[in-house]
């Protein structure tokens, strides 16, 4: 049975047993991400999640990663927009020991000077890795164009020069502020019962906080800029990126909005993959997702092409967009997007990964417990009428952001759709 315990210090514990599997799966999710952060410190949430795994008081980082390895189990972390995760995945027996060390690298970490210098060299290449790799960069630049320069705006990796700078003191000043136990989760999945996850909890996690507060207050969008970026590089395709208002995390409307992308771009058999690729043979790449923040979300198309096809690609890709508008969906796209949906959402079941960041996350971002019944009784309630609806509220082009990356220098045609 799934449980939620919230210590007295605002720590929070939720479990998900799943007693049929062999691995258990632990993360410390912390609400924090680049929303928090400020052009000056742009990058330090990830900057952070790497210096994490650089050495403690006990271990070396080769000496984290032997035990890891030992005790065959993972260890890993992510920085995202919203939030930053660190986690651990291993076998039931070996739980307790591969929950020690993460344990220790999170509260014990050195921030070794020596260390930090060659991490800032390892995060440098991801920053050119991601210069080098158009699909991401135009989405980073797409995110600009819809957000502007703060929040969710701001690229994770953050600048060069941000990283260059960072030093011991900003790490704890920026820590002191966001790592505290009223802003982070503890999620475990797996073969494991509550009373197990929450002793470990107890002995690892919970009175290990050197530094408590109040939640800090999240960064909130008062406006969206939808505007039309151009980044001219050196590369052999085009690369598109469309941005529209979708709904936040937690909306009633999500079930209708994933029917709706699936549909529209999630797959082969999307419109935009039959149309964009299997008709025209303009992309190899081409497709849409949602995004769901704990404030508001968006609705994304992307598509790779060859430079001397950008503007047609981008026209179909709209005449994709208004066919839908004007005549919605068929029956059998709806029955067929409703049933991969629902196919989706079950095999995630069969992830303790999966399960511990699907409930870890609904507890920090919506401080409720998942409720997984519940989620697919509102999918199976689902009709064509509530996808139709989704469809005029996420298709709005007047308040379309756009973005290009390749070697044109003209931004996208998208001033008339705005009339």
């Amino acid at each position: 049975m799934e449980k939620i315990k919230v210590y007295d210090n605002g720590l929070k514990l939720v479990v998900k047993p799943m007693p049929g599997m062999f691995t258990v799966s632990m993360g410390v999710i912390v609400n924090t991400g680049s929303i928090n952060e400020t052009a000056e410190n742009n990058g330090i949430s990830h900057y952070i999640e790497h210096m994490l795994f650089k050495g403690t008081k006990k271990r070396t980082s080769f000496e984290i990663s032997d035990a890891i390895d030992s005790l065959g189990s993972q260890i890993n972390a992510y920085t995202a927009k919203e939030n930053t995760c660190y986690y651990v995945k291993s076998t039931k027996e070996n739980f307790a020991a591969s929950a020690e060390i993460l344990s220790d690298i999170f509260f014990h970490s050195l921030f070794d000077d020596e260390e930090s210098a060659r991490e800032k060299g390892v995060i440098l290449e991801e920053i050119h890795m991601c210069e080098d790799t158009p699909e991401d960069l135009c989405l980073d630049v797409l995110a600009e164009s819809y957000f502007g320069k703060e929040g969710l705006g701001r690229t994770i990796l953050g600048a060069a020069e941000n990283v260059e700078k960072f030093s011991k003191e900003d790490i704890r000043a920026y820590m002191e502020r966001y790592y505290v136990p009223t802003n982070i989760v503890i999620s475990v999945a797996g073969n494991v019962t509550f009373e197990e996850a929450e002793k470990i909890c107890d002995e690892y996690f919970a009175e290990q906080f050197s530094v408590c507060g109040e939640k800090p207050e999240p960064f909130r969008h008062k406006q969206s800029f939808n505007g039309n970026a151009l980044k001219v590089k050196d590369i052999e395709q085009a690369h598109i990126g469309l941005c529209m208002p979708s709904y936040r995390l937690g909306s009633k409307m999500t079930a209708a909005v994933r029917i709706l992308n699936t549909v529209f771009g999630g797959g082969m058999s999307s419109r935009l993959f039959q149309i964009i690729r299997e008709k025209y043979g303009l992309a190899y790449s081409v497709y849409s997702y949602v995004s769901q923040y704990a404030h508001l979300g968006t609705f994304e198309i992307y598509a790779g092409v060859n430079p001397a096809k950008r503007d047609l690609a981008l026209e179909c890709i709209l005449q994709e967009v208004d066919r839908l508008k004007k005549g919605g969906i068929t029956e059998a796209e709806f029955s067929r997007g409703k049933e991969q949906v629902r196919a989706s959402f079950l095999m995630a079941q069969e992830s303790t990964a999966s399960q511990m960041l699907l409930y870890g996350k609904q507890l920090l971002m919506l401080d409720e417990l998942f409720d997984m019944k519940k989620k697919l009784a509102e999918l199976d309630a689902c009709r064509m009428d509530d996808v139709n609806v989704a469809i005029d509220e996420n298709f709005h082009l007047d308040k379309l952001a756009a973005a290009t990356v390749g070697k044109a220098r003209r931004k996208l045609k998208i001033a008339a759709l705005k009339q």
